[in-house]
């Protein structure tokens, strides 16, 4: 029960209600208080009108009595106040009002508030008064209007009832609300948990799904999406790096230990020891190599954050990409089409690193030439309010069909490769760098027809600063 009440949606269903009471009784006082205060002031209205009245009436007589200090009790009106009573009294020349006050039950600050303002009220719990000061005759009066507020006694203790029941069923409604909606709240979240709890390193490819009309939750669901992809790398990478690397590493070192333990074996001659060094040496570069290749795979597949992220323009980096190749070999033959670029240049622009964007497109495009036998590579750029796109076309030796699923694999060659110098570490390189920065790539290709590489990356979006 303890855990149950310390989880997150019951906090979140016991604050709701809290809410929702402080809000109600707020709103019952408010109510409450604001009839209670009109009820006075109403009340208040129509005493001084019979004040008023008491005063005109008094003041048009010729002769005020006033012997027995209290008098009206037959004044014509068309409407009665419940238990009203009103009084006439002479100002004593003493100012004091002690026996007034004793014969009708008022505090004699009454009178005096009376005289020196004019007009005052006063209640006495169910009752209440109004007093207006006048001179006729010469002589100073007092005039008192009073009577019972039969609308506090009662209509506003109907009203408190009201509200009472209203308070209470909003109170049992508002409970039921806050289940409901700290439910609805928490749904897609603990959805997303057992999501979570179903991936494993077994079953990797699995994504969350985005929620509709939930922003908040979906960048939560692309943040741990994009995670995801990032495992998956390296856990592609870390398996393919482990399936490989023994004989990929194994080969060169056999030739090398077998040439120098032929060239041990019996005394050569000295022509023959240079040629059995000459072979250790290229094993030995060939090695060098794939070691390199192997920690590069490794950093890109294992670490998505090791290198600086910048805006790069990618028909700068392109063109930078296509002179680079050309000036190694120049019988690369790379076309660039620019019919599809965009009239904002800043649409261009993606989030990434300039260097490591360099050697992915490098890797493509030298491999396009490479295996066309040199002949024209397209290489398209355009790009879309939201993504920049490349695509990289050649005629060359394609791939066959039946070794298309392994063209990432670390040192994996196509069995129509063997006329082609190469490693097999190009693509995967590039595909590594690529879902770094949140691209998408695919490739398309028929024997003996030519391949096609599409690449895409989210355009470059600046950052808000407030």
């Amino acid at each position: 029960m303890l855990k149950r009440i310390s989880t997150n949606q019951t906090k979140t269903m016991l604050l709701l209600m809290l809410v929702f009471t402080v809000v109600i009784l707020l709103f019952s006082g408010l109510v409450y208080f604001s009839i209670v205060n009109f009820s006075h002031q109403r009340f208040y209205e129509l005493l001084k009108i019979r004040a008023t009245t008491i005063v005109q009436i008094e003041k048009s007589r010729p002769h005020i009595d006033t012997t027995t200090n209290q008098i009206i009790s037959n004044l014509t009106r068309e409407e009665e106040l419940p238990m009203e009573k009103d009084y006439v009294f002479e100002v004593p020349k003493d100012s004091n009002y002690n026996k007034i006050s004793h014969q009708i039950h008022i505090p004699d600050t009454f009178f005096k508030s009376i005289i020196r303002k004019g007009e005052a009220n006063y209640n006495d719990k169910e009752l209440y008064y109004i007093g207006q000061s006048f001179r006729s005759h010469n002589k100073d009066y007092i005039a008192i209007a009073s009577a019972k507020n039969h609308y506090v006694v009662y209509y506003l203790g109907y009203l408190k009832r009201t509200l009472i029941t209203c308070m209470i069923l909003a109170l049992f409604f508002s409970m039921i609300f806050s289940f409901y909606l700290s439910k609805t709240l928490f749904k897609p979240i603990l959805k997303i948990t057992n999501k979570v709890k179903e991936i494993s390193s077994e079953n990797l490819h699995l994504r969350l799904e985005p929620q509709p009309g939930n922003t908040e939750l979906n960048e939560l669901v692309d943040t741990f999406n994009g995670m995801l992809n990032r495992i998956e790398t390296s856990f592609e990478t870390q398996n393919h790096l482990i399936g490989n690397v023994s004989h990929e590493l194994r080969t060169p070192l056999t030739s090398i230990m077998g040439e120098a333990d032929v060239a041990l074996s019996m005394k050569r001659t000295e022509e023959h020891y240079q040629e059995t060094l000459q072979i250790i040496l290229e094993e030995a570069e060939k090695l060098d190599k794939k070691i390199k290749a192997l920690l590069m795979i490794a950093q890109t597949g294992f670490d998505g954050k090791i290198q600086k992220m910048d805006k790069v323009r990618m028909d700068q980096l392109l063109w930078d990409v296509i002179e680079t190749a050309t000036r190694i070999n120049s019988k690369n033959n790379v076309f660039m089409d620019i019919s599809m670029l965009p009239d904002n240049p800043k649409k261009l622009k993606v989030q990434g690193n300039e260097q490591l964007l360099h050697l992915a497109m490098a890797n493509i495009i030298n491999n396009a030439c490479k295996y066309s036998n040199f002949q024209q590579v397209k290489v398209s750029l355009g790009a879309t309010d939201t993504h920049v796109y490349i695509i990289v076309k050649d005629n060359g030796i394609g791939i066959p069909d039946s070794e298309f699923n392994k063209i990432y694999d670390p040192f994996f060659r196509a069995s129509n490769t063997k006329n082609y110098e190469g490693y097999g570490i190009g693509l995967p390189l590039a595909r590594n760098i690529i879902r770094i920065h949140n691209g998408e790539l695919i490739i398309n290709s028929k024997e003996n027809v030519g391949t096609t590489v599409q690449i895409s990356f989210p355009s470059f979006v600046p950052t808000e600063t407030f």
